[in-house]
């Protein structure tokens, strides 16, 4: 193999480990609530399919970037499944329809990635610097990187569960990230730093407070009403 080609696919491998963190909470996040015999399917099937996914994405980087409000809208995405993520926590319903929830789980992780990943699919396009062949050598070795991130992270979710509230906080700080890199809002926030800062503390503490908020409110109605079956 070329040395130079071999650089770029280790710069590639080291991009994918970098921003890869994101990804594998949302993985984690998406699969806390499934059955553990489900656990690796969902894991091992969306991440697949989020990979397949952004190798088609990677191709059309430079035109994504062109579309206007693409990564506010992003982020406004991003900022709801951190909320929904956070808030679902009916383990019951996920043992009973197993089905459904591993539907549910695979398409939580492609949503999410599909929105969280422009940052690594233009720092990949970079790097490949047009070789189409490195971008999908680099897309499958992340695959077994993002799965054992998840499990590491899904093993310390189930070990000590307040932790998912950082999980939810890094998503939401990539959901202010990708709005004030938004090229149609950046006038807004390189203007005043200040608003800047402010935005994305806001925009954490807000959901950080409001899915606890609802996660208390849940628990306290099914301990005062409980089912009468």
């Amino acid at each position: 193999m070329d040395m130079e080609i071999f650089i770029a696919l280790l710069t590639i491998i080291g991009i994918d480990i970098i921003l890869g963190g994101d990804n594998a909470i949302v993985v984690a996040l998406a699969c806390r609530n499934l059955p553990v015999e489900l656990r690796n399917k969902a894991m091992v099937l969306g991440i697949t399919l989020a990979i397949i996914m952004r190798m088609g994405l990677t191709l059309i980087a430079v035109h994504l970037l062109s579309v206007p409000f693409l990564l506010a809208l992003g982020g406004g995405l991003l900022t709801y499944i951190a909320l929904q993520l956070l808030t679902n926590d009916d383990h019951q319903h996920a043992i009973n329809r197993q089905s459904t929830t591993l539907f549910s789980a695979i398409k939580a992780i492609l949503i999410a990635d599909f929105i969280m990943g422009f940052d690594n699919v233009i720092a990949v396009a970079g790097a490949a610097h047009g070789n189409q062949l490195l971008v999908i050598l680099g897309l499958i070795i992340s695959v077994p990187i993002i799965i054992f991130g998840s499990k590491v992270i899904l093993y310390i979710f189930d070990r000590f569960p307040q932790v998912i509230y950082i999980g939810a906080g890094i998503l939401a700080f990539t959901a202010s990230k990708m709005i004030i890199h938004e090229p149609m809002l950046a006038p807004l926030f390189i203007n005043w730093p200040i608003f800047k800062a402010l935005f994305q503390i806001a925009l954490i503490v807000g959901i950080l407070y409001i899915g606890y908020q609802i996660k208390n409110k849940s628990i306290y109605t099914v301990k005062r009403y409980p089912p009468l079956s």
